[in-house]
C-alpha cells in the first residue's frame, strides 16, 4: 500500500499533538503511560515526537484517557489553523 505522503500542515497537527500528549504525560515515565494505554513505548516516543504524525482513533482515544484529556480538547489544540 502506498500512503499520500502528508502534507506540511498534517505534519505541523502531528508535532502538536505530541507536544500536548508530552505535557500531559507529565513526570510519568513513557513506558507507565504506554502501558495504561496498551500501547508500545516506541509508539507512544513516535507520537510524541511528530514521526507518527496520524496515529490510530483508538490509540489517541486510549492515550487522551490514560492522561485525562477528552478527545474535543485534543481536537481543539489539534486543528488545523486556517492561514
Amino acid at each position: 500500500m502506498v500512503r499520500t505522503p502528508l502534507t506540511p500542515e498534517e505534519r505541523e497537527r502531528g508535532e502538536r499533538l505530541g507536544r500536548l500528549l508530552r505535557a500531559a504525560r507529565g513526570d510519568r515515565s513513557m513506558a507507565e503511560v504506554a502501558a495504561r494505554a496498551g500501547i508500545s513505548p516506541e509508539t507512544l516516543r513516535k507520537i510524541e515526537t511528530g514521526r507518527a504524525p496520524t496515529p490510530a482513533f483508538f490509540t489517541v482515544a486510549a492515550l487522551a484517557g490514560t492522561l485525562g484529556l477528552s478527545m474535543d480538547e485534543l481536537a481543539g489544540q489539534c486543528a488545523l489553523v486556517p492561514v
